[in-house]
């Protein structure tokens, strides 16, 4: 069962809009989230919102109208957004692993990845220092040599 319908965007004259109006007209709530007001494709949606739609920034904005209507609080969402891990470090233990993996010959970076035991993103580290100092190459296909 629809309870409702959220337009993200909607230029003046479009489908969105006519879903907006039939939603209303079929006793539905109609959420609108703002946008550019020079912007014609956000237009509708601030019309929608002048008109009084439900104006929505977040999903709390649709899950505090809807909670009533259901007759029940929403659950709360799976789980909050983590903190950003750590950014990935390279000792000189790694740099001297990758040093030694590297050669005249082009490897493959998942290749010199999997060989150093290492993140990603810390071998990334070693070659960027490698490519900033000149002693680089990078070719097509994730491939990279000592020069």
């Amino acid at each position: 069962m629809a309870l409702g319908v959220v337009v993200v965007e909607a230029a003046e004259r479009s489908g969105s809009l006519i879903t907006a109006r039939l939603a209303l007209e079929a006793g539905r709530e109609v959420f609108a989230v703002p946008g550019s007001p020079l912007d014609p494709r956000a237009l509708g949606t601030n019309r929608l919102l002048k008109q009084g739609a439900t104006l929505v920034t977040s999903a709390a904005d649709v899950a505090e109208v809807l909670s009533p209507i259901l007759g029940r609080p929403l659950p709360p969402p799976v789980r909050e957004p983590e903190a950003p891990p750590e950014p990935p470090q390279a000792d000189n233990a790694l740099r001297k692993r990758v040093l030694g993996l590297l050669g005249p010959a082009p490897v493959s970076v998942d290749d010199l990845v999997r060989e150093a035991r290492a993140p990603a993103g810390a071998v990334q580290i070693v070659l960027l220092e490698l490519k900033l100092a000149g002693r680089l190459e990078r070719h097509g296909g994730g491939l990279v040599l000592l020069i």
